[in-house]
């Protein structure tokens, strides 16, 4: 990504980048006053393009069904949000070895196709209507998952093995 130009006006900034081989991105950066004496105002960043490219996920053929579970214990790990990262790591942790193939693609498939973590998040706690394409029984699995029943402690993800 590179910088291309920054324009000021009215307490706003606004950087326009080129992303690699994409197209141009534009940010704006709204500078908040501090409240602290001579404190450099605090930027606030807003995307105005909400169409980043996301790379679509292309579903590993002939995959072997043990390898799979090992990329998709990782990748119940490493989410990019705490949320999202202590509620997968934990349900991987408990339902991903009994999983058969089928369901194991089906979590697959949940954790890899939406293109945002919110909005899994979101499903497995109710806050949002689960689609059509992802309401199926590993859904269901981590909906009860998030529930909680048992009040068990989860504040950290669970040792790998």
């Amino acid at each position: 990504m590179s910088l291309l130009r920054v324009t000021r006006s009215s307490g706003h900034l606004s950087a326009v980048f080129r992303l690699p081989a994409r197209s141009i991105s534009t940010t704006s950066i709204l500078l908040v006053p501090s409240n602290e004496g001579n404190k450099p105002p605090t930027p606030m960043i807003d995307l105005e393009d909400k169409s980043l490219p996301i790379p679509i996920y292309k579903e590993k053929k002939n995959e072997p069904l043990q390898l799979q579970k090992s990329r998709l214990l990782y990748q119940s790990r490493k989410r990019g949000m705490l949320e999202n990262g202590l509620l997968l790591s934990t349900f991987a942790a408990k339902h991903l070895e009994s999983m058969d193939a089928k369901q194991t693609k089906l979590y697959d498939q949940l954790i890899n196709m939406p293109t945002n973590d919110w909005d899994i998040f979101y499903w497995a706690t109710g806050v949002k209507p689960t689609p059509a394409e992802y309401d199926n029984e590993i859904m269901a699995l981590l909906k009860d998952h998030v529930k909680n029943a048992n009040r068990e402690k989860r504040i950290c993800q669970p040792n790998l093995y």
